[in-house]
């Protein structure tokens, strides 16, 4: 059997004497898009963390493609995309050298980090500052990093966050293209329509354990079970539905 993308098993992680993520357990295959669903403090962030290998478990074991962070931190990282929940630019450099910076980190040409400012959308922005940009511009800039290199696994913490309607459609599409060429995505979210119209399967986090690990129910591009899926995440939090 192939070594999956990503393999977690067993892990813990406690942050100021607070156990925050519970013997959490996740295999993902190649060309899967998982979406970690759960409201603030459910743990997502720190999973992903933990993945990139900015933070590490306390106990368990987490590989990528069968590497563990602490075997060849480079090669790990170079099999990783990751896209943080915020992140400080530097003042003064314009969108295109801030991407042309990344590309070079992986070792990539320029014209790649113009193609990947493209995908985003973000073409006419190149030679504006990035830190004049508003909080979704800025967020399109991220994902388009995580991308830039196409590695097998792409991370994305609260990737939709600040986008407007029209991209979060876009952000859908470039995530269903990036599994179709064979990577993994791996992002959470607190928004259960992106996770539905996203992922093909969905786990629910909860104090840091997982409560559900669902198939999101997807036919193709098609619809998610709306309803199923709205109901088990009421249940969870104990929200009344609307009827």
């Amino acid at each position: 059997m192939a070594e999956p993308v990503l393999l977690m098993e067993h892990v813990r992680k406690s942050m100021r004497r607070q156990e925050v993520i519970r013997d959490f357990n996740l295999r993902a295959e190649a060309g899967q898009v998982i979406a970690l669903l759960g409201g603030n403090g459910a743990g997502k962030s720190t999973i992903l963390r933990m993945i990139a290998g900015i933070l590490h478990p306390d106990a368990g074991e987490i590989r990528v493609g069968g590497l563990r962070w602490k075997d060849n931190r480079l090669e790990y990282a170079g099999r990783i995309g990751y896209m943080p929940d915020d992140y400080r630019f530097p003042g003064g450099l314009t969108a295109m050298e801030t991407m042309a910076f990344w590309a070079k980190l992986r070792g990539l040409p320029k014209s790649r980090a113009a193609e990947a400012l493209a995908e985003a959308g973000l073409a006419d922005t190149g030679k504006k500052p990035v830190a004049s940009f508003s909080k979704g511009i800025r967020q399109r800039v991220l994902f388009a990093q995580a991308l830039i290199a196409r590695p097998p696994l792409v991370l994305l913490d609260e990737p939709t966050n600040g986008l407007d309607p029209y991209w979060m459609e876009s952000f859908i599409r470039l995530v269903r293209e990036a599994a179709e060429r064979g990577q993994t995505v791996l992002f959470s979210t607190h928004q259960l329509e992106i996770a539905e119209a996203a992922a093909d399967r969905i786990v629910f986090l909860r104090d840091g354990a997982t409560m559900f690990d669902i198939g999101a129910g997807r036919s193709g591009h098609g619809a998610a079970r709306t309803e199923t899926l709205r109901e088990l995440f009421a249940r969870m939090y104990g929200i009344p539905l609307r009827r």
